[in-house]
């Protein structure tokens, strides 16, 4: 009787490397296509968190006849809590804005800035907490991080106790004298063109140029730490010669200088020249309004150089180019007043960068905007009508 050999031969030396190399072949080409499909994912989240901050705007709006000013509060604060910590209540963070807008009782190894209160024979926060740059490691509001105010694709961390931000307010397309208190005796009304203000509570009464025409607010990236031009901005002391806020006031594109030859998307100056206080930068403190910190203005295209101030010119920090900025490949992420939010490329026509700012300096009160379909879209009331579509 034939008994059958049901022995296989095994694979040889060469079939299993030829097997392994195909494995690698399609592991090589389906890695990129999966960190694409993690990006689109992140960038969708991205777009959903601002989408929720548009409800929140429009639920605050329909409750107060106006959106959150763009710097308010006590005196302490210098009037400079975020339009974000207005916001709370309406994206479901109405535990986080009670513990703001109460009294708070520190907790053990916290320390209350003066002024403070006692509440049962301990130190406590008054209601609305310490000045900004204050008590970032004990005010435990200003330490949470809302999870709604994160882009997933930006991997900066918190730095000196408070947590982060990646969606700012538009302070419109001027430069010089955005940030000034409406009590301030050298004001320029006419270069206060965005949706919010310091001090002021504006609504779509005062939007002109159609809710759907006009920026609210806009993305920015956190500052790693590594001279990126994205996420990082330059401070006053490049211009510190008398007249130095009109170096930039007559041509921003004079930032562009600062940018490394070889590598455009660095700073090529010395780290100890970037504005940073406490380690933090572009959206340092979520509930800070200070422009640099927290506002954008749409004086040059996404993704471009920014800068705190000029040392020659007031109040330094009142003043600047603060550019919307993301770590999405490309552009950015822009939220409309109408609630609409828009992926907005760095190729954005934004018109003459060399032009003068809008301000009663140059003569210039109540022009359009020299900044093209970008500054436009940041004037509420600029009598302009194009669209980002």
């Amino acid at each position: 009787m034939r008994t059958i050999d049901t022995k296989r031969p095994a694979f040889t030396l060469v079939e299993l490397l030829v097997v392994i190399a195909i494995i690698g072949v399609l592991v090589g080409l389906l890695l990129p296509a999966v960190q694409a499909a993690r990006e689109a994912a992140r960038r969708m989240s991205c777009s959903n968190n601002f989408k929720q901050i548009g409800l929140g705007l429009h639920n605050y709006h329909a409750a107060y006849n106006s959106f959150p000013s763009g710097g308010y509060g006590p005196s302490r604060s210098n009037c400079r809590l975020s339009p974000l910590v207005g916001l709370l209540p309406f994206i479901e963070q109405q535990a986080l804005w009670d513990m703001i807008s109460n009294p708070l009782v520190a907790q053990a190894g916290e320390t209350p800035s003066a002024p403070s209160l006692t509440l049962g024979g301990q130190a406590a926060w008054p209601p609305f907490g310490p000045s900004t740059h204050q008590d970032l490691n004990d005010y435990r509001p200003w330490r949470t991080q809302v999870k709604g105010y994160r882009c997933p694709s930006d991997p900066g961390k918190p730095s000196g106790g408070a947590a982060v931000t990646n969606y700012a307010y538009s302070l419109g397309d001027s430069i010089k004298r955005i940030f000034y208190r409406q009590d301030n005796a050298y004001r320029d009304p006419g270069a206060t063109r965005g949706v919010f203000e310091r001090q002021k509570f504006q609504g779509f009464r005062d939007i002109l140029d159609g809710s759907s025409n006009t920026i609210a607010m806009a993305e920015i990236a956190t500052y790693l730490g590594d001279l990126g031009v994205i996420g990082g901005s330059l401070d006053g002391s490049h211009w510190t010669s008398t007249g130095g806020a009109d170096t930039i006031g007559k041509s921003p594109s004079v930032l562009d200088t600062k940018r490394a030859a070889e590598r455009p998307q660095f700073y090529n100056v010395p780290e100890s020249t970037i504005f940073t206080t406490f380690g933090q930068s572009r959206g340092g403190r979520w509930h800070d309004s200070l422009p640099v910190l927290g506002a954008v203005t749409m004086t040059l295209p996404p993704n471009s150089p920014s800068v705190m101030g000029f040392n020659s010119y007031g109040t330094y920090w009142e003043h600047g180019v603060y550019s919307a900025a993301s770590r999405h490949q490309g552009g950015c992420h822009v939220l409309f007043a109408d609630g609409a939010v828009k992926f907005v490329t760095e190729s954005i026509d934004a018109g003459n960068s060399s032009a003068q700012s809008i301000s009663k300096d140059y003569g210039n009160t109540g022009q359009k905007s020299p900044y093209g379909i970008w500054g436009a879209a940041g004037t509420r009331a600029s009598r302009e009508t194009t669209s980002l579509e």
